[in-house]
């Protein structure tokens, strides 16, 4: 099930010059003759360790070069200066648009003031570059995933004692994410009694931390977490140290070990992000302005978000929620994970 909600208009956005059929779908690459030049995206991402990231980039270069572009990547490996100097060598490289996935938010502005310097646009992918302007967003909404958590956890543990492990603080969709879990608070017994930010996204430090508040006695009634890799640093903590007592869980990416501890009632849900969806749009769209081509009427129609230096045109993707009864439908008909791979079998 592919459930997508563009704040703008999608179909503007998915442009011609990749088509796509109804139904399977049918590429139809570029043809450039020989005068022409052959597009060059070029993409800085934070980090390549995790699942997530792998599948989004894979994506995303795929249909780059269906739609005949070339793609330079470069991997930070979780270093803000090491995607300093990567994305200068994309600048000396004459790259003729770069994406980012930053690795901490506000930490880019020199580097992509003299990319935009030279008229290349610059595109923040899935978090947003902060304090700097740059020409475009493209994310999954954020904080319609704290909504979803928190209205679904709501249901299932209306208690007083909510422990939030998320990622890094730097990291400015944990800010989004918590914003959208606070604002459907609205029960006065719900109550969020501490926040841990999970440093680097080091799994350890998550398991650590739920270890320390379960051996302190002050078990919570439920635990959010940033991703679902937390979660599942999490829950195994719980299993060993709670073996008899469920504490609700959730998280989100709808990573293929949180689909299966939903199946086996190890952890309540998880919010899936449309990442194919994203990434092809976002490939699309960097293509589109790798060529040059005018995107100033698309711009003027999306929703803007500021990022403390200017309002930044944004095409935000709904996410869905994802616990055991809908599995089926939102995970395995989309293709996201197959059947076996989820039931394990």
């Amino acid at each position: 099930m592919k459930k997508i909600m563009l704040l703008a208009l999608l179909p503007f956005i998915l442009f011609s010059g990749c088509k796509k059929s109804a139904g399977k779908k049918s590429v139809q690459p570029q043809k450039i003759s020989a005068s022409e030049k052959k597009p060059l995206v070029g993409f800085s991402i934070d980090t390549l360790a995790i699942e997530r990231w792998q599948r989004d980039m894979d994506i995303f270069m795929a249909r780059a070069r269906d739609c005949g572009a070339d793609v330079i990547v470069q991997n930070a490996g979780n270093s803000v200066d090491a995607q300093k100097k990567q994305l200068m060598y994309l600048l000396d490289k004459n790259v003729d648009v770069v994406v980012v996935l930053p690795k901490v938010a506000n930490s880019l502005g020199e580097e992509i003031e003299k990319i935009r310097a030279k008229n290349i646009p610059v595109i923040a992918y899935d978090r947003l570059i902060l304090d700097t302007e740059i020409d475009l967003y493209i994310t999954v909404d954020t904080e319609q995933v704290g909504v979803i958590m928190g209205t679904e956890l709501q249901k299932i543990a209306p208690c007083r004692n909510w422990l939030c492990i998320l990622g890094p603080q730097e990291d400015n969709n944990m800010s989004m994410l918590l914003k959208g879990l606070v604002s459907t608070i609205k029960n006065p017994m719900s109550v969020i009694t501490e926040i841990f930010y999970t440093q680097g996204w080091n799994y350890d430090l998550s398991r650590q931390k739920m270890l320390d508040v379960i051996t302190s006695g002050a078990v919570p009634d439920a635990v959010v977490c940033g991703n679902d890799a937390v979660a599942d640093s999490v829950i195994t903590v719980l299993r060993t140290y709670c073996p008899n007592r469920h504490i609700p869980i959730c998280g989100q990416d709808a990573d293929i070990v949180a689909c299966q501890n939903i199946v086996r009632r190890l952890q309540d849900f998880t919010v899936y992000k449309p990442i194919v969806e994203l990434a092809e749009t976002a490939a699309e769209i960097s293509v589109k302005a790798a060529r040059g081509e005018n995107l100033q009427p698309f711009l003027r129609e999306l929703k803007t978000i500021n990022n403390g230096t200017a309002k930044i045109p944004s095409v935000l993707l709904a996410p869905s929620l994802v616990k055991k009864d809908n599995i089926d439908d939102v995970i395995i008909s989309s293709g996201f994970h197959t059947y076996g791979e989820v039931y394990m079998e």
